[in-house]
């Protein structure tokens, strides 16, 4: 039984704990993670998204076998046993390329998703929830269904060995790479909804005589009442009703797969692995953590050193190209200067690989590491058990308050027993 296996397993009949997954292609970010899962010897499921990690390279740079690659020398330099590291494929479809004709953009989706299953990704989230060029913005469950088994019968075919792949679907998903508007109201996914979901896949499924496919599904993804906005946190209900774990029943294999689970009261992921939410997925929380622990070093500098802020230089580059953050920020043009730095949203994750920011940084951590500052000064910016954390990491002392900062936001998610 492989791990993602033996942890739903766990998880639907035995109890345990539910799987991080990390959705990051940070490198602070992705050395906190591996860390972490190599402390608390548990493993780890790292994923890339399809507008992040593609065939043509995404916003990263990085094709998904330039991605793996990294992450495998990245975990064996940092001790991870092999077995315990999992590969995923989050938002599969062709989001990526919406803009284009349903035929073009599926073409595209067709070529990414063999590039991830050749590459040794077996985690796939299938997910042609959106509408392309001239289609509904959110397909209904049938046609989507049916991309999604198109999809899957091109990673059959692509994959080195298909019996390793297992597959996640749903149709109730948040938009990959960000979070919904402040105004935006969220609804937890029904009982009626979540069985119509899966009984429309394994149908699409078998009219591709994919039913051994089918057989692989490990999880479906629902919305289980929590959500982030830029300026805003919809608190999961902890008092709420488990309406869905019924939907399972027919389904010893599945698990229940939680998109946008940032942000969140600790105790709730304990609460959502216990009604079966065996995946909880986790990104720009982690990235907006490792930015307060960067601003945090950067207020340090000053104080030693004198000179601008890193934020001063994160803001003309937002300013001088604003499309990763302008639909996604509203308000006054204080209130988007705000939003920008620290938003929830953290849209400035786009922006730390422009080579201006990568200068900035590496001024930045080499010039805190050639320093000694004084335990007060510090003290003031970052919280004791982070300082302490950091003195047990074998990492240069800049990187080790970075990486220290986010294993604090990412650790919930490994103790999130039921």
């Amino acid at each position: 039984m492989n791990q993602l296996d033996k942890i739903i397993d766990e998880n639907r009949n035995s109890g345990g704990a539910a799987l991080p997954s990390v959705c990051s292609a940070h490198p602070d970010v992705l050395t906190a993670s591996i860390l972490l899962a190599v402390e608390l010897d548990r493993p780890l499921l790292v994923e890339a998204t399809s507008n992040q990690v593609n065939h043509k390279g995404g916003y990263t740079g990085l094709t998904p076998q330039d991605f793996i690659t990294n992450l495998r020398n990245r975990a064996q330099d940092l001790g991870l046993r092999p077995e315990l590291l999992l590969f995923g494929g989050d938002h599969l479809g062709p989001q990526a390329w919406k803009s284009q004709e349903a035929d073009s953009a599926m073409a595209e989706a067709e070529q990414m998703i063999a590039a991830y299953v050749k590459a040794g990704f077996t985690k796939i989230h299938l997910d042609c929830s959106e509408g392309c060029k001239g289609e509904p913005a959110a397909l209904s469950d049938g046609p989507a269904a049916s991309r999604a088994a198109h999809l899957a019968k091109v990673a059959e075919e692509a994959a080195p060995d298909p019996s390793a792949l297992r597959y996640i679907v749903g149709t109730e998903v948040p938009p990959p790479g960000g979070a919904r508007h402040d105004d935006e109201g969220i609804a937890p996914t029904s009982p009626k909804r979540a069985t119509a979901t899966l009984k429309a896949h394994e149908e699409a499924f078998a009219q591709l005589g994919l039913q051994d496919a089918f057989s692989r599904v490990r999880g479906l993804v629902v919305q289980p009442g929590l959500e982030f906005a830029p300026a805003h946190i919809e608190h999961f209900p902890m008092e709420s009703d488990d309406n869905l774990s019924s939907v399972l029943s027919p389904y010893p294999a599945l698990c229940f797969e939680a998109h946008s689970t940032d942000y969140q009261y600790p105790e709730v992921y304990a609460e959502l692995a216990k009604r079966h939410f065996a995946i909880l997925k986790v990104g720009p929380a982690l990235t907006f953590a490792w930015r307060e622990a960067l601003y945090a070093l950067s207020h340090v500098m000053v104080w030693m050193q004198g000179g601008p802020h890193i934020s001063e230089v994160m803001e003309g580059l937002m300013t001088d190209a604003p499309e990763s953050w302008q639909g996604h920020y509203h308000g006054t043009p204080e209130q988007q200067h705000l939003l920008r730095h620290f938003g929830y949203a953290d849209r400035i994750r786009y922006y730390w690989t422009l080579p201006k920011a990568l200068e900035a940084l590496h001024e930045l951590k080499s010039g805190f590491d050639a320093l000694s500052p004084p335990l007060p000064l510090l003290a003031q910016y970052f919280a004791p058990e982070t300082l302490k954390r950091a003195e047990t990491l074998d990492l240069s002392p800049a990187t080790a308050l970075l990486v220290a900062h986010v294993q604090s936001a990412l650790m919930p998610y490994f103790k999130a027993e039921i």
